[in-house]
């Protein structure tokens, strides 16, 4: 058996749980989350607690039962808690901003660039130069983060541009001048 695919997921009263055909739906204060599941996977509710169950011990079902569990425990942990990602911008001039359901980045290029954000995100400029995306899909938040940050990725010479908050960039010496 799958450690992590055998502990149940328990869940409160404000998170509702449907389970129809191959889909998990979760919802709760925060959101609604749905899921697909795999088709020989099987997800059974008791008494506020979710199990997870596989057909048989080979390797794709092994594979398919701790992942099915970890998605589920993410969808509930998201729908009452939420996901969020901070993001540092270091840079002379770099700032952003947010207009109605748009980012608006100033980066060191010429012009201003538009992040257009995806219905469930939210994105909060606590300062000038630091941003919190958060949202119920921890999945969405990551990748909106990591959209952000390849706008100007952190160079190695200085450490300006886009990075996690707490993320280390490796330095490099500049030119050894005689």
């Amino acid at each position: 058996m799958s450690r992590i695919g055998k502990k149940p997921i328990p869940f409160s009263d404000q998170v509702k749980v449907e389970i129809a055909g191959g889909n998990v739906s979760v919802q709760g204060p925060k959101g609604k989350l749905s899921l697909r599941l795999h088709p020989s996977m099987a997800v059974k509710v008791e008494d506020s607690r979710l199990h997870c169950m596989r057909p048989s011990d080979n390797k794709l079902h092994r594979s398919l039962h701790g992942l099915t569990r970890t998605l589920i425990a993410n969808m509930i942990e998201g729908v009452t808690k939420g996901f969020e990602k901070k993001l540092e911008m270091i840079g002379v001039g770099y700032r952003a901003s947010v207009q109605g359901r748009n980012l608006a980045l100033m980066l060191g290029y010429s012009h201003p660039l538009i992040f257009p954000l995806p219905d469930g995100i939210n994105v909060s400029v606590e300062s000038q130069n630091l941003l919190t995306v958060s949202g119920a899909d921890k999945q969405q938040v990551g990748e909106v983060a990591a959209k952000i940050r390849s706008l100007r990725s952190p160079e190695p010479y200085k450490g300006k541009g886009v990075k996690y908050a707490g993320e280390r960039i490796r330095r490099k010496a500049g030119k050894a001048g005689a």
